[in-house]
């Protein structure tokens, strides 16, 4: 069992070997980015995609969906970037969605009233929502996104992980996000 004290001992090793040679980072992410996965420890989306320190904010909850929870937590990190406007680097903001096989979603599948509480649906409403299908999901949650974010300087992709091989598949390309 990995222990607090263990990670404090983890800690002292980050600072003196990665923290002090990483200096200037802000609260914007270097890369533009943003990327929404889930919470399973074999898809830790900074380690899968490579991304360094300060490169891009990472949301992950349970199935890396857009929920509403979601789109509120990235509507008040938006306000957050606009208050350090002076800090974003020039270029379009891009949202990666990402998804992975072998998901517990799979196993929230028979329980509709949790996964209506989780979307903020009605039961009826799930199917729509691809639980079993990561390459589904993953479709259905840019559409989400293209629905709900209204921003001219705005790329969204989904991509799904797969935790047998490793690879990374890119099931939507960046598109830009139409402004109605």
């Amino acid at each position: 069992m990995t222990d607090v004290a263990e990670l404090v001992s983890r800690n002292a090793d980050f600072v003196a070997e990665e923290f002090l040679t990483a200096p200037g980072l802000t609260i914007n992410p270097t890369g533009n980015m943003m990327i929404v996965g889930c919470v399973d420890p074999r898809v830790d989306p900074s380690h899968v995609l490579g991304l360094r320190r300060g490169e891009a904010a990472v949301i992950r909850n349970v199935g890396g969906r857009i929920t509403p929870a979601t789109l509120r937590t990235m509507q008040m990190l938006g306000k957050v970037g606009q208050a350090h406007a002076d800090g974003r680097a020039e270029g379009p903001w891009n949202l990666v969605i990402l998804h992975h096989t072998d998901c517990g979603m799979l196993d929230l599948a028979p329980f509709d009233g949790l996964l209506a509480e989780y979307f903020e649906v009605s039961p009826d409403a799930l199917a729509a929502k691809s639980v079993s299908d990561p390459y589904g999901s993953v479709r259905v949650d840019v559409d989400i996104i293209r629905q709900e974010v209204r921003s001219s300087d705005f790329l969204v992709s989904g991509a799904v992980y797969d935790v047998s091989t490793g690879t990374v598949e890119v099931v939507v390309p960046p598109t830009a996000v139409p402004v109605a």
